[in-house]
């Protein structure tokens, strides 16, 4: 049997983003991007993988699990972290993955935030998103925002979340935390409800359904700052992704409503250092101006990018020029910002400038000596 507050332990230790525990292999961390195999461990069999699952899932999501096969929740070790838990089946036996919450909140300079972003969040009301694919820290970045609210403004602040990953401590502000399937039964009619609970600022955990967008920007609409994340990379993919969940027929009205609601999209992206010392994070970050809301309205969302690279002195930034930024900084290798940038064949041009540079100047230092 494995012992498995060792484990966490040790996977901690090692500055572990996942944790893995498949049959027929060891436990198995996601530490920086890469998978490392515990092989001090033995390879887990059907029973070991039934053991660990009992000892940490709730009896609820146990039912669950035997209803449809899948579940998820969240638990806290010790007083270290929360882990977001993921069991399901693959080839007939149980697969459990564990996603690190950090208890610590992060800074805006750790995650390279903007400061123009705080008067953002002095917003009465109004739609803020931060999206970017899985395990790209969309959740740490946004807690790291509403705990900035917290600790600076008071606000009743409800979050519906599936299932709860950040536990938050009243400063200035007071919290109602509900979790689907626990407090409420989905993300939609979490949201609907919590406009009757007297909110000031709403954390919607994800937007994955046309129902659960309509609520969260008409809440966004009637005097609530609202918080959510989707999956996408980009404020202008994010558009429009938001635009093509719902049917054709409705697709002008939820453009109307998304221009005159948004103020803020952060994409952010998680690359390894180049040193091998953990990961940064390259961000974009979208202001919706009043230029902006007029491409959203006329479906001219292509031209966002443009308009974010022309909004620098608002605290705008692109993707590229952040990724950019990063690998001019020494910080991540030229091979993970080409993977990751938007307009790659320009990024390369850009990249040869930088890695010429230092070559140019020397030679027209040279041609200068030369000429004297």
């Amino acid at each position: 049997m494995i012992d498995m507050a060792k484990l966490i332990n040790d996977a901690l230790d090692m500055d572990t983003s996942d944790i893995h525990l498949l049959v027929g292999h060891p436990p198995t961390l996601r530490q920086y991007g890469k998978l490392v195999f515990m092989h001090d461990y033995p390879e887990l069999t059907p029973e070991m993988l039934e053991a660990l699952m009992r000892s940490m899932t709730p009896e609820r999501s146990q039912m669950e699990l035997e209803e449809v096969q899948t579940t998820d929740f969240a638990f806290s070790f010790e007083d270290k972290c929360r882990f977001r838990v993921a069991v399901g089946y693959q080839r007939g036996t149980l697969a459990i993955n564990m996603r690190v919450l950090p208890n610590k909140f992060l800074t805006f300079q750790q995650i390279g935030i903007p400061n123009s972003i705080i008067e953002l969040l002095e917003s009465p009301k109004g739609l803020f998103l931060v999206t970017g694919p899985t395990g790209s820290g969309k959740t740490t970045t946004l807690a790291s925002l509403v705990q900035w609210i917290n600790k600076n403004q008071e606000r009743h602040i409800v979050t519906i979340e599936d299932p709860i990953e950040y536990y938050f401590e009243p400063a200035k502000s007071i919290f109602t935390q509900r979790e689907v399937r626990v407090d409420v039964p989905s993300f939609a009619e979490g949201t609907v409800r919590a406009m009757r609970m007297d909110p000031d600022v709403m954390l919607v955990g994800e937007m994955r359904d046309a129902a659960t967008i309509t609520a969260a920007v008409t809440a966004a609409e009637t005097g609530h700052l609202v918080f959510s994340t989707l999956h996408t990379t980009g404020a202008d993919r994010t558009v429009e992704r938001i635009v093509g969940i719902f049917p054709v027929e409705q697709q002008e009205q939820i453009r109307i409503q998304l221009a005159g609601t948004l103020i803020s999209v952060i994409s952010q992206v998680l690359l390894p250092r180049k040193d091998g010392k953990g990961r940064m994070a390259a961000l974009e970050v979208m202001v919706a101006t009043n230029a902006i809301r007029h491409l959203i309205r006329d479906k001219k969302e292509h031209s966002i990018v443009s308009a974010i690279q022309t909004g620098q002195a608002l605290g705008m930034r692109s993707m590229d020029d952040s990724l950019l930024n990063l690998f001019r900084r020494g910080l991540v290798t030229k091979e993970e910002v080409l993977r990751h940038a938007v307009a790659k064949g320009e990024m390369a041009q850009r990249i040869g400038q930088i890695e010429g540079a230092p070559a140019a100047t020397a030679a027209k230092g040279a041609a200068s000596a030369a000429g004297k």
